[in-house]
């Protein structure tokens, strides 16, 4: 593959680069009550126009037979919202009496409370062949999140149900009149979330560079990418140990989807969704890093692994089969 076929396909994570290398530029341009006005076409349209788009793109079929695999459903919910945020606290109070930057900590602990995307866990999963499919409903989250928000839970919960869940069904309302025009023409849902994705983050960066009083060391960085990753691969040994368990009763495809959903963690909900929990804050943008950090890191580690596991699935399946006995 050339550099330029390459950068097209990562286009995002280069945005995600340039965005917070534009807002270190020139800060003055996204900040609060500046030219873009970003309390309002961030707060409300942005993050409203990503879960239309979000409601739009999501087969209301599809929805329906995740919910079948109860079983696999109930793992997934299970180690995303209450193993995995409750692992990640009590790893984190180690990490409290390290010198490692207390806001990147805080973000840390967001990472934990956030669900799968619908889009990078699927692809993958896709991409060895195993089922996909797992949806968690956000305000799941908000349970985990609100507690530690300087905004009130009140605000929160009216602002997440109009820009989040409002948005969410209107998209699948408005899909079931067009959804012909949207199998003919496969509009590009995954590049617009992504792109008004960019202009949150850009946003949200502008705020911090001009705020004279944060300041980000390294080694707190180093740390943090090191942690991200060596979370990951735990969760992700940790969960393939669980679902091949003698009488765990998952297939080889069900073991490919839990690695996978169980782990990754969806951006495209978690910037919006910390933009609302920790709105106005003035340490919002660290709180972010690990989850920036995170999702690249995600999609690095299952580009590596997918064709172990696939092989792996492949041999199992064929396995399968040939202790079944012949009618």
């Amino acid at each position: 593959m050339g550099l330029l076929d390459r950068m097209r396909k990562e286009w995002f994570m280069l945005g995600i680069v340039l965005v917070i290398a534009a807002a270190k530029l020139e800060p003055s341009v996204g900040v609060k009550a500046g030219p873009l006005k970003p309390e309002i076409t961030v707060t409300y349209i942005a993050v409203s126009a990503i879960f239309f788009n979000s409601g739009l793109s999501l087969k209301t079929e599809e929805l329906t037979s995740a919910l079948m695999h109860i079983k696999l459903h109930l793992f997934v919910q299970i180690f995303t919202l209450a193993f995995f945020p409750t692992a990640i606290w009590l790893f984190l109070q180690l990490l409290s009496i390290t010198p490692i930057n207390e806001w990147l900590i805080k973000g840390l602990q967001t990472v934990g409370c956030m669900p799968p995307p619908v889009s990078s866990a699927v692809i993958l999963t896709k991409a060895v062949g195993g089922n996909e499919g797992i949806i968690i409903t956000p305000l799941l989250l908000l349970l985990f999140l609100g507690s530690s928000s300087s905004v009130p839970f009140s605000s929160i919960f009216s602002q997440l149900f109009m820009t989040v869940v409002v948005p969410l069904i209107i998209g699948q309302i408005v899909r079931r009149y067009i959804k012909d025009w949207l199998e003919r023409k496969k509009p590009p849902f995954g590049a617009i979330s992504s792109s008004v994705l960019l202009m949150i983050i850009y946003t949200t960066f502008c705020d911090t560079f001009s705020n004279p009083n944060i300041d980000l060391d390294k080694f707190s960085l180093v740390i943090i990418v090191f942690i991200i990753f060596s979370v990951q691969l735990s969760f992700m040994l940790l969960t393939f140990i669980f679902s091949t368990r003698n009488n765990s009763g998952f297939t080889p495809a069900d073991t490919v989807a839990i690695i996978f959903c169980s782990t990754h963690k969806s951006l495209t909900l978690g910037i919006p969704m910390l933009k609302i929990v920790f709105a106005g804050h003035a340490h919002l943008s660290l709180i972010s890093v690990p989850l920036l950090i995170y999702h690249p890191a995600q999609i690095l580690l299952g580009s590596v692994l997918v064709p172990t596991i696939k092989s792996w699935m492949v041999s199992r399946q064929k396995g399968v089969k040939l202790t079944r006995p012949t009618v």
